[in-house]
């Protein structure tokens, strides 16, 4: 079966709104896929602050932003499918949304983006809500890509994404065949937010965090946070995700470059940590890196440098796959959702069981 499909990401970093064409192609259970088209787009000042403020709005004022954000990513969508000249060549939408609200202890999770609207827009099959049926069942709701690791990435012992919170798949954990996967750490929205400092976007390449000097205190208060002694299954919100470093960070007096520095030796000494726990057993293992941070090239060699004496090297694909493996994954999990097939592992998340997510909208 051939499916072309449009995945679409907003990731906590807030780094923009990633589209991706894609087509997925399904032969006795073997999964392949093609990037065919790819954008990603910045959000306007006005978008940022509303996303970033989102859940302090009144509840008339959320489910309004819930339907505009959605009408956005319509026009988006539809802008994107003219400009590629795409007419009659995509089957349906996947769409992520924009996380704004997780607390899986109490059985929530909310990703703004309304499939409905979004449906209405494009005149478009929608599925979205990705995660709510996990949460559900009692799990974490995150990290759900570990089914497209497995279906399109099998061949890679760990699979790292390093977006604002950093997280990994292990394809073969010792405890069984199932994936296991979780967040390991708040990643990029640490390092954007401190280069926002300097006026600039991001730490291109990682160059002022390179510049600057280790600070041994701050790293150990940051690597002696309670939460990182939490087993897996486990997931950070982005509230959670800042609440856990940002105070040892953004109030400290140090110089910007040397918390830069800090910072990326921290996010680097945590993945390693992360897949020290669970050891892959052979003479050489693989860990294939992607999001925004796998172009950070001081962390990238901090993260190599840490897991060398695990004898794990660290793979960087081709760009396309480094910006969109994300969008391409809700591509996949939402390709499952039309097959009503599973596309959430309980192994990973700590459900029941599990689920085939997401809700179906016809446009």
């Amino acid at each position: 079966m051939v499916y072309k499909v449009i995945g679409i990401m907003s990731g906590s970093s807030l780094d923009g709104l990633d589209l991706v064409h894609v087509q997925l192609d399904e032969v006795r259970g073997q999964w392949s896929f093609q990037i065919l088209h790819s954008q990603c787009l910045s959000y306007s000042e006005k978008w940022l602050t509303q996303l970033r403020h989102a859940t302090s709005l009144s509840v008339g004022d959320f489910l309004k932003l819930h339907t505009q954000y959605g009408r956005y990513l319509g026009e988006a969508v539809n802008q994107f499918i003219e400009d590629n000249n795409l007419g009659h060549n995509v089957h349906f939408i996947a769409s992520h949304g924009h996380t704004v609200f997780h607390e899986p202890q109490n059985h929530t999770t909310w990703q703004l983006g309304d499939g409905a609207t979004l449906a209405a827009v494009t005149s478009l099959p929608v599925i979205s809500d990705l995660r709510s049926m996990d949460v559900a069942l009692g799990g974490q709701g995150a990290p759900i890509v570990p089914i497209g690791d497995a279906l399109l990435f099998g061949n890679y012992d760990y699979l790292l994404n390093i977006g604002g919170i950093a997280n990994v798949t292990i394809q073969h954990p010792t405890s069984g065949q199932s994936p296991l996967a979780f967040d390991v750490c708040p990643a990029n929205q640490i390092l954007n937010t401190l280069a926002e400092r300097e006026g600039l976007m991001m730490d291109e390449g990682g160059a002022l965090a390179e510049s600057g000097s280790l600070l041994a205190d701050v790293l150990d208060e940051l690597n002696a946070v309670i939460w990182y002694k939490k087993l897996p299954p486990k997931s950070l919100s982005n509230e959670a995700a800042r609440d856990l470093v940002f105070p040892h960070l953004l109030m400290s007096p140090h110089n910007n470059a040397d918390m830069l520095h800090t910072a990326a030796w921290h996010i680097a000494h945590q993945i390693a940590e992360a897949v020290k726990l669970f050891p892959h057993n052979k003479p050489e293992a693989t860990l294939l890196a992607t999001g925004g941070g796998a172009f950070n090239t001081f962390l990238m060699t901090l993260v190599q440098k840490m897991l060398a004496p695990h004898n794990v090297k660290v793979v960087i694909p081709d760009a396309a796959i480094v910006k969109y493996k994300e969008a391409l994954v809700m591509a996949l999990i939402g390709t499952l959702r039309w097959r009503e097939e599973e596309n959430v592992y309980s192994s990973v998340t700590g459900a029941s069981k599990n689920s085939i997510g997401g809700a179906l909208w016809i446009g």
